[in-house]
């Protein structure tokens, strides 16, 4: 059984644990603000295959919080960066949360290909109050090499079921890649240990 590593990132008043509760439960549960960090956890089949589905959900963060986002980025195998359409600031946190994720992978992953990464616009139901178009969304996610899709945690769970979904089966391939990736640098090595072995054999010789 894989384990698979998330975590949701984005600015207080985002609605990013109303995503994640209308993905684990199908509910919607409406804003809260917490001051604690949350894990959570859940069982399911994707593609026939079973998972171990661990999604943290830390406080809210702002642009400021860098420390905050060390734990997450180090932890996890992918991630989804939420803001409110009807809220900018929320935006803007969202764009710096994104590169500060892109600066880490970059320092602890030198070579890798880029971990799996979602930009979600949630609450599209107060496109009324929309502070944020969608082509700007759009741009930020092009520019940051990553998904990105609107949403209404308020409204639709098929949605936000369906950008799951995706996320996941992105990081099973990231994933793979990565162990793929380690296999054959492992067989080289092990190809230029028997070498050098057997080379300084045939020079004794």
């Amino acid at each position: 059984m894989n384990d698979i590593k998330l975590a949701l990132l984005g600015s207080q008043g985002a609605g990013k644990s109303a995503v994640l509760v209308r993905f684990l439960t199908r509910r919607f549960i409406g804003e809260y603000a917490s001051n604690a960090n949350s894990l959570y956890h859940k069982r399911l089949s994707i593609d026939g295959r079973q998972l171990n589905l661990e999604v943290f959900d830390p406080c809210s963060q702002s642009s400021e919080a860098r420390c905050i986002l060390e734990e997450p980025v180090d932890w996890a195998d992918g991630f989804v960066v939420v803001y409110n359409i009807s809220d900018r600031t929320s935006f803007i946190d969202a764009e710096n949360i994104l590169r500060q994720i892109r600066e880490a992978r970059v320092d602890n992953c030198k070579g890798e290909v880029e971990v799996p990464v979602c930009l979600l616009g949630n609450k599209q139901d107060l496109c009324h109050a929309r502070q944020v178009r969608e082509d700007e969304g759009r741009r930020v996610a092009q520019e940051s090499r990553c998904h990105f899709q609107e949403v209404s945690a308020a409204e639709s769970y098929q949605d936000i079921a369906g950008l799951f979904t995706q996320l996941i089966r992105q990081v099973m391939e990231h994933l793979k890649y990565r162990a793929d990736r380690r296999r054959y640098s492992g067989s080289k090595s092990m190809a230029k240990l028997i070498n050098n072995v057997f080379g300084k054999r045939r020079k004794s010789v």
